[in-house]
């Protein structure tokens, strides 16, 4: 038997081998800072043998909640992924499950490969409705990619959307996937209503460092970019740097920050009400998009989620915060679960990439339903 991981976001520490029935593991921290959480893996030589993961350091890590309730994935094609018996013994997790072939692979949540996401890019772009602008590089020197999509008049509404500011959370790229899908169908009329008036700004993954790297929540250098809206440097926190550069030259009048969340195991998004410019304009429009959500996919809620913000009391280092403060504009982050979605469960698949394109094909919908109303 075999334990690797030495490919794209691969993560996990092999602290013993003893026996198919007594494998101990270990999720090492992000590369740079002391956050651990994310773990993908591959096992060979197990087949029809009953494997007994055992991670030892759960109550270690960046949200040991998270693992209450929760049920790893797997996949023996890296393409069809599904929920394996997993379950807490003491300070352990445990991933109980008999592969039915002789290479599997076991992940924290379905992955977004940076082959994918490039090959993402390349979709976007082959439509002829895409522009792909390169606005920098990455600490490691990757490109950060900008998707423009629309017409670029002064009179267009800007809307942006950012997704994988934390790399772990993949379900966010499966949501931008779904959503650039459904934006280029030149035969999708909400779509083409939405182009009419509107251009899109796209970051499909603000930190493929950290994706590549396998990190959960920071980039190459350490850095927790929804912590770095204030005062972004190229040397610590390029991917802020640039993306809040673009956004200054562009203006935005809606901002969607698209992210998953380890312990909350529903869809729900997180407002800018603690902003000092906050005033009934902007609560008008959070209550209103929230509700042709709701309309547009069954999956959102509204009823679990983050505390608000007092007034005041935003943390202006956060994407949402700065953004909705410096534009003065509809600004939302999206979560999704890393478990299961609570409102509409699926005991084989759990919340999944599909469940987080679908997701994003949706939101065209809610952002449709605002659109008026954004300037």
């Amino acid at each position: 038997m075999k334990i690797s991981s030495n490919f794209d976001a691969g993560n996990i520490e092999v602290i013993a081998l003893n026996s198919f029935e007594d494998i101990q593991l270990r999720i090492p921290k992000d590369n740079a800072s002391d956050f651990a959480q994310w773990f993908y893996f591959r096992v060979q030589g197990a087949a029809y043998q009953l494997c007994k993961m055992r991670f030892l350091n759960i109550s270690e890590t960046a949200y040991p909640k998270g693992w209450e309730d929760y049920q790893a994935v797997a996949s023996y094609d890296r393409v069809n992924w599904f929920r394996v018996p997993t379950y807490l013994d003491g300070d352990d997790m445990v991933i109980e499950h008999v592969p039915l072939a002789g290479s599997i692979y076991y992940a924290y949540f379905e992955p977004y490969s940076h082959e994918q996401h490039l090959n993402l890019i390349g979709m976007a772009q082959s439509s002829g409705l895409c522009q792909v602008t390169d606005l920098g590089s990455t600490v490691q020197g990757r490109d950060i990619n900008l998707l423009t999509i629309g017409h670029e008049v002064e009179s267009d509404l800007k809307i942006w959307v950012t997704a994988r500011q934390h790399p772990g959370e993949t379900m966010a790229e499966w949501f931008v996937e779904g959503l650039l899908t459904r934006l280029l169908d030149p035969q999708d009329p909400t779509s083409r209503a939405l182009l009419d008036r509107a251009t899109f700004y796209v970051i499909p993954n603000m930190n493929p460092d950290g994706s590549v790297l396998g990190n959960l929540r920071t980039n190459a250098a350490g850095a927790n970019l929804n912590r770095e809206w204030l005062t972004p440097s190229e040397e610590r926190s390029p991917e802020v740097f640039h993306v809040r550069n673009k956004m200054q030259e562009t203006g935005v009048d809606l901002f969607l920050d698209i992210h998953g969340d380890e312990a909350i195991p529903y869809i729900f998004v997180a407002g800018t009400e603690g902003v000092p410019s906050y005033n009934e304009r902007i609560a008008a429009l959070e209550s209103a998009f929230k509700q042709q959500l709701r309309v547009a996919s069954p999956d959102f809620q509204d009823e679990h989620g983050y505390e608000r913000d007092a007034p005041g009391a935003a943390n202006l280092s956060m994407a949402t915060a700065w953004v909705g403060e410096h534009f003065g504009c509809l600004a939302y982050t999206l979560e999704m679960p890393f478990k299961d979605n609570d409102n509409l469960p699926d005991d084989d698949y759990g919340w999944n990439g599909q469940r987080s394109l679908r997701l994003g094909e949706a939101s065209l919908s809610a952002i449709y339903g605002v659109l008026k109303d954004l300037r």
